[in-house]
C-alpha cells in the first residue's frame, strides 16, 4: 500500500539524517558521541528540545552514565522523535515554506529518491493527498489523515 511505502521512505530518510548528524560528532569513528555534544546533534536534526526534554532523551540513551552515547541506543529514540514530527519530512521539500506541495514536487521526489514509487503507487497516494479544490497537497493534513496514534 502506498501509505506503507511513504512511511518506509520517511523512516529511511530519518535514519540517514540521524546517521549523518551523529557521524559528524563521532570523532573517533567508534559509533559513540560525547554526551555533552548530543544536544548539538539533536539540534542539527531540526529539533529544539527544552533542557528538560534533552535530559530525558539523554537519560533514555546514555548507558550506565559513562559520558558517551552509543549510536545503537540513539537511533531508535531519535527515529521516534523525528517520526513523530512527520510534517518535517514534507517541510524539507517545501523550501518556500508555503505549507503545501505541488503534486509534481512530491511526485518528482518520490519517484527519484530512495526506493522509487511506481506510477500506480503515486496515483494512489496523490488521489488521497491532493486537495481537489486547490490541486495542492497540504502535507500536515495529509500526514494526519494517513497516520493514527498507536498509543491510544
Amino acid at each position: 500500500m502506498a501509505e506503507d511505502r511513504v512511511s518506509a521512505v520517511m523512516v529511511s530518510e530519518i535514519h540517514s539524517r540521524i546517521s549523518a548528524a551523529f557521524g559528524a560528532f563521532d570523532h573517533e569513528s567508534n559509533k559513540t558521541v560525547d554526551v555533552r555534544e548530543i544536544g548539538t546533534v539533536i539540534r542539527s536534526l531540526g529539533c529544539f528540545p527544552t533542557e528538560a526534554e534533552l535530559h530525558d532523551i539523554i537519560a533514555e540513551v546514555e548507558e550506565d552514565r559513562i559520558g558517551y552515547i552509543h549510536f545503537d541506543r540513539f537511533l531508535p529514540v531519535m527515529t521516534k522523535v523525528l517520526h513523530s514530527k512527520r510534517p518535517l519530512f514534507f517541510q524539507v521539500l517545501d523550501q518556500q515554506k508555503k505549507g503545501y506541495l505541488e503534486p509534481e514536487e512530491l511526485t518528482k521526489f518520490m519517484t527519484q529518491e530512495g526506493e522509487p514509487f511506481t506510477q500506480q503507487e503515486m496515483e494512489e497516494m496523490l488521489s488521497a493527498a491532493v486537495d481537489p479544490e486547490k490541486n495542492v497537497i497540504y502535507y500536515k493534513d495529509f500526514i494526519s489523515m494517513m497516520t493514527f496514534d498507536t498509543d491510544a
